[in-house]
């Protein structure tokens, strides 16, 4: 998920051409408060007016609860942001004081009622403890996400080189997002000119299993993608495992064996992981195909 100033026209008007999953428009920190409205008519004409393909579409919009943030939430929707992202988010009703937000905007604008998704970025202490409570807050929720430097801040402490301040946040953010059956996205790591360093931090929290990462720069595009693209092998045992699976249903068997070894849910699980990741980087094709 790649961050775009939402005051930054240059960025918007080709943020369509940089090979990631989702383009995330920001209207909230990286905009200063006499910019607000600017961004906030830029980004609308944006998405109202270029094509960005089949890339998702994030809006992190201000706080909902001020006349800034209803204002963006009310033209987002009338835009088709895709995504909203909630900033801040300390509690459950955070999330539901948004979403009732949005099933307003959305009856008043002819649209039916949880057309527009929400993700909880999760940027304090307080939030962390509440993680479960907000992953499960709203059916439009698709995904939580770490926001490590107002995180850090509220720690009273700062990111080291290691992360070992963000361990305790991204394990609960992990797990809560697993309980509630959405994704969980990691945050950005803003020294773009270490490369070693992101990609260790990418590898982390990949092991770790967050579906993604923020990044800040085209540049860190690549990284993300060669470390979450499945390796050879791993595709090539998860194909096998999936045509054991096959065979055995042909035979009418109850018994689904790989190599002499019992095949169970979790190994079945975690072959069509790799290769739902296989499909997505575009290493195999939608029928198991190289």
């Amino acid at each position: 998920m790649m961050f775009v100033p939402g005051n930054n026209p240059g960025m918007i008007k080709d943020a369509y051409i940089y090979n990631c999953d989702s383009l995330m428009f920001d209207l909230e920190d990286s905009v200063s408060v006499t910019e607000k409205d600017a961004a906030r008519s830029l980004v609308f004409h944006a998405l109202t007016t270029i094509d960005y393909g089949e890339k998702e579409i994030v809006v992190r919009v201000n706080d909902p609860r001020t006349p800034v943030g209803q204002a963006d939430l009310e033209a987002m929707v009338r835009a088709h942001a895709q995504v909203i992202r909630l900033p801040k988010t300390e509690t459950a009703e955070d999330v539901t004081y948004c979403a009732d937000l949005l099933g307003r905007i959305e009856q008043a604008a002819g649209m039916a009622e949880g057309t527009v998704h929400m993700m909880a970025a999760i940027e304090s202490a307080r939030g962390v403890l509440n993680a479960r409570q907000i992953a499960e807050a709203s059916s439009r929720l698709i995904g939580i996400a770490l926001g490590a430097e107002d995180y850090v801040t509220d720690l009273k402490t700062n990111r080291s080189a290691d992360g070992i301040e963000l361990l305790f946040a991204r394990c609960m953010i992990l797990q809560a997002a697993r309980a509630a059956g959405i994704a969980a996205l990691d945050t950005v790591y803003s020294d773009v000119n270490n490369e070693d360093g992101f990609r260790a931090e990418v590898t982390l929290i990949r092991q770790l299993g967050f579906d993604g990462k923020s990044i800040i720069n085209p540049r860190q595009i690549k990284p993300v993608i060669d470390i979450y693209t499945p390796t050879q092998k791993e595709i090539d045992k998860a194909l096998a495992v999936t045509a054991a699976i096959e065979e055995a249903h042909r035979k009418g068997s109850g018994v689904i064996s790989l190599n002499g070894k019992m095949i169970d849910k979790p190994v079945v699980t975690r072959a069509e992981r790799v290769l739902a990741l296989a499909r997505a980087a575009r290493v195999l094709d939608r029928e198991g195909g190289e």
